[in-house]
């Protein structure tokens, strides 16, 4: 058998004294051990390089279980996250940590009844007091009212002011490890949200809609920033990477970047460089979140020649991150920062100077003798 068909397993017994490099690199040898080590030897020798903009995304409920401050917040000051999408109930229990409320490890057997009588929440076998939520609440409903959040934004604009503020909550009260959305705020990474008003964060946005709110979290906005980020990626030859932490709604937002920019704006792209995710999902029922980056190239969310540099690990996330992070950490020099917040404007304005000098360019007729086309519906069209 040759080397390229695959490399000869020699197993050792393990060492009492082994560190995470050499676990992963000589002891994940098959299966899905051996593509979360692919993935980490990706990661360290060609996507957490500087000409590569690395987008993750999140669903699953991680940060109630402490990876927003663990594992996340630690790429995003090392650079090696530039920019994300998350579920609002994500960024919704990260700010627990940041503003100081405790959540403890309880078990998935405890009752559920009995846990509501007396004011508990479980989240599998994480367990809280039910006047975190209140009090969380209470917290995002005090600074939505204040002048900065009047008016109409995307959801990067909004949890950077929510991160400013509860960077300022962490400050005050001692906190020794800032959570995700501190963390962001501080090192200029944007966080948009696919579902804006699925989550307790939009619950409390709505609620102070009636009572004459004027913010307004505007999707359009979002589509269109993704969009300039997945766009300017390839600037000076540079590189696009899409790492996905479960699947959902925020994996279709950062893999849909690359539709919106040659499908519906008509500018040439041709899709993410790379393509990680660590999933638990089957591909065999038609949901997005076990789609895989072959069908991706279908849509052309995916650069088909670059399908080599697309590994799907199917495991529990919770297990992969603390890996994945702890690998990169240790064999990865920092990143220069990107502080692709800071640039958003600018990004945005490239797009859309682009989009519409494009558009402005007479397009080919179908026939050209018709000066009128009709879609299938019969709805006329201007040609």
């Amino acid at each position: 058998m040759s080397k390229e068909q695959g490399q000869k397993i020699t197993p050792t017994p393990m060492p009492t004294d082994i560190g995470v490099v050499d676990l992963i690199d000589n002891y994940f040898t098959a299966y899905n051990s051996a593509r979360l080590r692919e993935i980490c030897k990706l990661l360290s020798h060609e996507v957490l390089t500087e000409g590569v903009t690395v987008g993750v995304s999140l669903s699953g409920a991680m940060t109630p279980a402490g990876f927003g401050v663990s594992a996340l917040a630690p790429l995003i000051r090392n650079g090696f996250i530039d920019w994300m999408i998350s579920t609002g109930a994500n960024l919704y229990h990260d700010m627990h940590y940041g503003l100081g409320f405790e959540l403890f490890a309880g078990n998935p057997f405890l009752d559920d009844v009995k846990l509501r009588q007396e004011g508990t929440i479980r989240i599998y076998d994480i367990i809280f007091g039910y006047e975190v939520l209140l009090e969380t609440d209470a917290f995002i409903r005090k600074i939505l009212q204040g002048e900065a959040f009047q008016k109409r934004m995307g959801t990067a604009e909004f949890h950077h002011l929510l991160g400013k503020y509860v960077r300022e909550v962490e400050k005050q009260l001692g906190v020794q490890h800032s959570c995700l959305l501190a963390t962001a705020y501080e090192y200029g990474v944007p966080i948009y949200t696919s579902s804006p008003g699925d989550s307790s964060i939009g619950m409390n946005v709505a609620a102070l809609a009636l009572e004459g709110s004027q913010l307004v979290i505007d999707p359009s906005i979002d589509v269109n920033e993704t969009a300039a980020i997945a766009y300017s990626a390839r600037e000076s030859d540079g590189k696009s990477a899409a790492v996905i932490i479960g699947g959902g709604s925020p994996k279709n937002f950062l893999l849909q970047t690359q539709p919106q920019i040659h499908e519906v704006l008509g500018l040439e792209e041709r899709g993410h460089d790379y393509f990680i995710q660590f999933t638990d999902a089957r591909p065999d029922t038609g949901g997005l979140s076990g789609a895989t980056p072959a069908e991706a190239v279908s849509w052309g969310k995916i650069d088909p020649d670059e399908l080599p540099n697309t590994i799907v690990c199917y495991t529990d996330s919770t297990i992969a991150l603390p890996l994945m992070t702890a690998y990169v950490l240790n064999q990865c020099q920092p990143r220069t920062l990107k502080r692709l917040y800071d640039r958003r404007e600018a990004l945005y304005d490239k797009l859309r100077k682009d989009y519409l000098a494009a558009k402005d360019k007479p397009s080919v007729a179908v026939n050209k003798s018709e000066e009128v086309a009709t879609y299938p519906c019969g709805t006329p069209v201007q040609r």
